[in-house]
């Protein structure tokens, strides 16, 4: 995808990326983190504002006025990860159901452009689906296209 984005720095095994974000409220500081599981080739995704102690915060609202640049970035690292990992499946879930539907809402506007490159699923009630538009899910599996 060509939107806007930050320029990220990683580690050899694109496992964790750091960005800054830069608008109203300053520079922040944001970390990416791909945290394997107990099952194979499933990993978490993680991300929010970098901590002093090299953690991350996912509940802090930054409000820097660039969001959809921070979720570009966020995306553009879900690109790198899996270019070095490609079996991987990418498991996001959000710490606020509020969160989740920004997720959505940001998934749906490119959804031409993500099925190109992923498959894509939703969490529901039920277990598993393809993401659907307008479907309330309260978490997403992401799988690179090979």
């Amino acid at each position: 995808m060509h939107l806007d984005k930050y320029q990220t720095k990683s580690g050899e095994q694109n496992q964790v990326f750091e960005f800054v974000s830069i608008g109203p409220k300053g520079r922040i500081p944001k970390l990416v983190q791909y945290l394997p599981t107990n099952y194979k080739n499933l990993y978490n995704l993680g991300f929010g504002d970098k901590l002093l102690s090299g953690d991350f915060d996912d509940k802090v609202i930054s409000n820097n006025g660039d969001s959809e640049k921070v979720l570009a970035t966020v995306v553009s690292t879900i690109y790198n990860f899996t270019d070095k990992n490609p079996e991987a499946l990418v498991h996001i879930k959000s710490s606020t159901e509020s969160r989740t539907r920004l997720y959505r809402i940001g998934i749906t506007k490119y959804l031409d452009e993500v099925r190109k490159h992923f498959d894509i699923f939703g969490k529901t009630e039920n277990g598993w689906e393809d993401f659907e538009p307008n479907t309330n899910y309260s978490a997403f599996l992401v799988k690179r296209k090979i």
